[in-house]
């Protein structure tokens, strides 16, 4: 589950979302308690809290006092816009500069992008 290449709070936060991203959470839909989160993945529950408090720091997730944490209303739409952002940054950007250095017409890229996405 977890690996070594970050932090494991930061990987229980981004794992929470991508649940969210792709639906496995809905908006406003109750989320494990950090010591049922500590328990199922058997992590230290401080960990799991530092996770969580990072995803209320962001405005990802809401506590209700006595209840539990829950998705926040458009947390998807707000994660799905970062990831845009930095799909674009990362990925498109770079890629375009390159395509411009070796002489790369971009209609041939969204050529190539069309064609791939039929298969």
């Amino acid at each position: 589950m977890f690996d070594d290449r970050s932090p494991i709070y930061l990987q229980i936060a981004d794992q929470i979302k991508n649940d969210i991203v792709t639906g496995a959470l809905a908006e406003d839909e109750q989320v494990m308690s950090t010591n049922q989160y500590a328990a199922f993945y058997r992590i230290n529950p401080a960990t799991a809290a530092k996770g969580f408090a990072q995803l209320v720091d962001e405005g990802v997730l809401y506590k209700k006092r006595g209840i539990g944490m829950f998705v926040s209303p458009k947390a998807r739409e707000l994660l799905r816009t970062g990831r845009r952002e930095s799909f674009f940054a990362e990925v498109v950007d770079p890629m375009i500069r390159e395509a411009k250095a070796i002489g790369v017409p971009l209609t041939e890229i969204v050529q190539h992008l069309e064609k791939d996405g039929e298969q």
